[in-house]
């Protein structure tokens, strides 16, 4: 089965507090989207990506892998105003049946091994979804301004990739967007599709905060990158 993934660097960063935008920021002398597409490449011979970015980074994310990676397995599309608009713009260039991921730019320390059992779920059930259990208590503030505690067993916290058979995302994705679309899998549950978890790994961490490029340095000093 082809295998492409999407990769989504349009992100401004400004939780960041700097002028670049986080997937540019540098780790043991390399920028971050330098890992993200590193470990997808070397998952499978036969990965393909797409990498969408704000026209204002196109031409840093062309010098980045004409720097590091072979041109022919990575190609570069426009970002939208919104990450649903994103990924539709990524899955537009996907014309062959595919098992598709979608993956943040900024999860740069995720490991090949998520990716295959991603890749095996996906092909089994139509879809894959990682999820790591919740550690700290939750509390729901409520409707009428109080708050009550849930129940943390029964919360997941989504990862991505969020990978999927092309033949359920591409038609999800033709309806239309609705506010509440934080990811691939409410836009896949909106089409009536459900969707199947995976377990996800602690070190798949989301960039966003300057403490967490710290945290990035020191997961890949134990990845082979």
């Amino acid at each position: 089965m082809n295998k492409v993934a999407i990769i989504v660097a349009g992100g401004s960063g400004k939780r960041m507090g700097g002028d670049l935008p986080k997937q540019f920021l540098m780790l043991h002398n390399k920028p971050v989207l330098y890992y993200t597409l590193n470990t997808f490449l070397s998952s499978y011979d036969d990965m393909q990506i797409i990498l969408v970015l704000a026209e204002d980074y196109v031409d840093m994310g062309r010098e980045i892998i004409d720097a590091y990676f072979e041109k022919d397995r990575i190609r570069i599309t426009i970002g939208g105003v919104t990450r649903f608009d994103s990924v539709k713009n990524g899955l537009s260039m996907v014309t062959d049946e595919a098992i598709v991921f979608v993956h943040d730019a900024a999860r740069c320390t995720l490991s090949a091994d998520l990716i295959h059992r991603c890749y095996e779920k996906a092909l089994e059930s139509g879809s894959a979804i990682p999820v790591i259990k919740c550690s700290d208590s939750l509390r729901m503030i409520t409707e009428d301004g109080l708050n009550e505690a849930l129940d943390r067993e029964k919360i997941m916290l989504v990862q991505t990739p969020q990978v999927f058979h092309s033949k359920i995302l591409i038609p999800a994705f033709n309806i239309d967007y609705k506010d509440w679309f934080t990811d691939e899998a409410s836009v896949v549950e909106a089409f009536g599709m459900m969707v199947s978890l995976v377990e996800g790994e602690k070190q798949n961490l989301k960039i966003t905060h300057p403490i967490d490029m710290a945290t990035a340095e020191k997961v890949l000093e134990n990845l082979i990158v």
